[in-house]
């Protein structure tokens, strides 16, 4: 696993050992940030279940001004301290070692993201638990980006319900991405 591209491009990135995290490839990393790539520069970039830190480490890499990473488990919080530190980029992140669902609660009212990430394990629907945190919160508006990283079985059936728009579905080999917004409040 590496830095595909920017400042700290090519640079190898750790991840934890075992089944514990399911780093998201570098070809998937690829396809991904390029698709988001004019949406990155000066963005607040926030990562939910960051694993070994490499997907805010690459909206780093490319331009993000700032990148706060949320993490529960220890070993992997170790791990990208040491990612953070390697690439040089640990003066524009933050890491929350706590769950996600703290880290949302503690940052309420801070300023909205740009772009929200999230990769969390697989069909326990923490995507939907996520919406839901998300539906009521000052870190995300309709023009903050959120893609969730799910398995390819995942339904997004409910987003409109809890008020969001799902732009677009990118199904790989193994995985998908989900592209949404919030929807546009009427006034």
């Amino acid at each position: 696993m590496r830095v595909i591209a920017g400042s700290a491009r090519h640079m190898p990135l750790k991840c934890l050992e075992g089944l514990d995290t399911r780093p998201t490839t570098d070809r998937i990393k690829e396809t991904l940030f390029n698709m988001i790539q004019n949406d990155l520069y000066g963005c607040r970039f926030l990562d939910l279940f960051s694993g070994s830190g490499a997907i805010a480490i690459e909206a780093l890499s490319r331009g993000a001004e700032k990148a706060v990473l949320v993490e529960k488990n220890p070993k992997a919080a170790a791990v990208i301290r040491q990612n953070l530190q390697f690439t040089k980029l640990q003066d524009k992140a933050v890491l929350m070692q706590t769950d996600v669902f703290s880290a949302l609660q503690k940052m309420e009212g801070d300023k909205t993201f740009d772009i929200i990430f999230m990769d969390p394990p697989y069909r326990m629907e923490w995507e939907k638990k996520v919406l839901m945190a998300l539906t009521g919160s000052s870190l995300a508006d309709e023009r903050t980006l959120i893609i969730a990283e799910a398995s390819l079985d995942t339904s997004m059936d409910y987003a409109e319900d809890l008020g969001f728009q799902v732009l677009r579905h990118k199904t790989y080999k193994t995985n998908a991405h989900f592209f949404i917004r919030k929807e546009k409040r009427e006034i």
